[in-house]
């Protein structure tokens, strides 16, 4: 694979960290530098994984993994969407915080899963782009959500949880049809 359409497969394969980590960033009220590089290296880091775990996999595993990726991303994105749309719609003390390690690392595998058929090689090579692509996506992802998030105010995170379901729905219905 040459240079460039390995830029342009590691732009698509980051866009929907892109977009998860836009709506972390409307959610979180204020939003540190360290926030936005946390976000950037959950996501940069599973995309970078995902491309070298299918590489392993790919000799026995690969009818597996390609029947079930999308499913295990569209419920991972449903869930994570639901949960964010159920607690914008409740009364909470104590803010949502989408910046847990346990919700990253939930996003980050759901919308890296598509990557694990991505690439043949070289590996390292085409795994290393990806990874730094996502967590550049992801990293600039973060403050262009605060910017919206100021706009959409309480509703950013109801609006975030559908972003996420669209998310899950957009990867199934590609792997479908």
């Amino acid at each position: 694979m040459d240079i460039l359409s390995l830029l342009f497969l590691a732009a698509a394969l980051a866009m929907d960290a892109f977009s998860a980590a836009v709506t972390d960033g409307m959610i979180v009220k204020k939003i540190r530098f360290y926030d936005a590089i946390k976000v950037g290296l959950f996501f940069g880091v599973f995309q970078f994984l995902m491309p070298c775990i299918g590489n392993l996999v790919s000799g026995f595993a690969t009818d597996i993994v390609e029947r079930f990726d999308h499913w295990i991303a569209f419920v991972l994105l449903g869930f994570l969407g639901l949960h964010m749309i159920w607690e914008s719609r409740t009364e909470q003390e104590i803010p949502k915080n989408p910046l847990k390690n346990s919700s990253l690392l939930l996003a980050a595998i759901a919308t890296s899963i598509d990557a694990l058929a991505a690439v043949d090689t070289p590996i390292l090579f085409s795994s290393a782009v990806i990874g730094i692509t996502a967590f550049l996506f992801s990293f600039g992802g973060v403050f262009i959500g605060k910017k919206f998030g100021g706009f959409l105010g309480s509703k950013a995170e109801c609006i975030g949880g559908i972003i996420l379901i669209l998310i899950g729905v957009k990867t199934l219905v590609e792997h479908l049809y």
